[in-house]
């Protein structure tokens, strides 16, 4: 059992369950503030339904892509890799722009849910479904983001989805710390560290998807009058992108000790084509960018002063 391709969803669904946990957390004590417990059944309605949801979500993609592997029909070799390549694609473009995004609200984020509870609770007869929106909306969209990545990461069986549920598990512990027990952590040192992390591991994710897209261009190639591949010399198997520049299967493989921890964190592989290396080397300069630029203060608009006061400082706040 290789534990290592747990360690990206680990940390992915780790950070975005701790999102998750905090706007809970701070809807939880709104309420408590205004002396509406009874709407508190609405908020564990609407994590239910938005984990039921994100599930739901993930297990359709995943029989989809399954029903199509199975499949004998001329067209199932070309949708496969092409479905793997979208699924892929998405989840990047989902990470990096909710990571980036994220980071630059993170200042007005508790004012912003603050404004939307005291709105619902000021709706006649609506409060219940507005609270249970605001929170299904949340805990879904944290739990779409892991389900695609999840389902991206298919072909490296069951693994992934232990270390989901790990991390889960993880992640609803902290928020139950942070806000029944009333612990303290560096929230914005946790948020910076695992945005690293994630950084990290998309771009990992951009070198599959790269190899997804060639293969996707490799099965396509033979069904149409005129090639879509490049020529070039010693592309050992490559359509689109380019020659070999690297190939450590008997020096250091992807898939042993140490080289599959390289993998899960820094997104190594074993062989590498140039288009590969251009893609990372692009992707990490220009996200990395963006999100170094996220952290500076001036890059976030401070909040005013909150309505209640929390457990979490605004120094501590992701």
């Amino acid at each position: 059992m290789d534990i290592s391709t747990a360690l990206p969803t680990f940390v992915i669904t780790l950070r975005e369950g701790v999102e998750a946990a905090l706007v809970v957390g701070i809807v939880l004590a709104l309420l408590q503030k205004a002396q509406q417990p009874h709407l508190k059944v609405w908020v564990y309605g609407g994590i239910v339904a938005g984990l039921m949801a994100s599930l739901l979500a993930g297990t359709l993609l995943r029989e989809l892509l399954s029903l199509l592997q199975a499949s004998d029909r001329p067209y199932a070799t070309v949708l496969l890799p092409a479905l793997k390549t979208l699924f892929s694609f998405s989840a990047i473009a989902l990470l990096t722009w909710m990571l980036i995004w994220m980071t630059q609200q993170a200042r007005t984020a508790k004012a912003e849910i603050e404004g939307a509870v005291t709105q619902v609770l000021q709706t006649d007869g609506r409060a219940e479904w507005g609270i249970w929106t605001l929170i299904f909306v949340a805990v879904l969209r944290e739990g779409l983001e892991t389900a695609l990545f999840i389902v991206a990461q298919l072909q490296q069986g069951w693994m992934p989805v232990v270390g989901a549920i790990a991390g889960l598990i993880v992640a609803t512990g902290i928020g139950w710390g942070l806000f029944a027990l009333g612990i303290r952590i560096n929230l914005k040192a946790f948020f910076q560290v695992m945005g690293v992390f994630l950084l990290l591991i998309v771009g990992g994710l951009v070198m599959g998807a790269c190899k997804q897209l060639d293969l996707t261009f490799s099965t396509l190639d033979p069904l149409l009058p005129q090639t879509l591949c490049f020529s070039v010399p010693f592309s050992v198997s490559s359509c689109l992108l380019g020659p070999l520049v690297w190939d450590g299967q008997g020096i250091l493989p992807d898939r042993e000790f140490p080289g599959i921890l390289l993998k899960t964190f820094l997104g190594y592989r074993d062989r590498l084509f140039l288009g590969q290396c251009i893609a990372y080397i692009v992707f990490m300069v220009v996200a990395g960018t963006l999100y170094w630029r996220s952290l500076s203060p001036k890059a976030n608009v401070r909040a005013p002063a909150p309505v209640i006061q929390s457990e979490i400082s605004p120094e501590e706040s992701p």
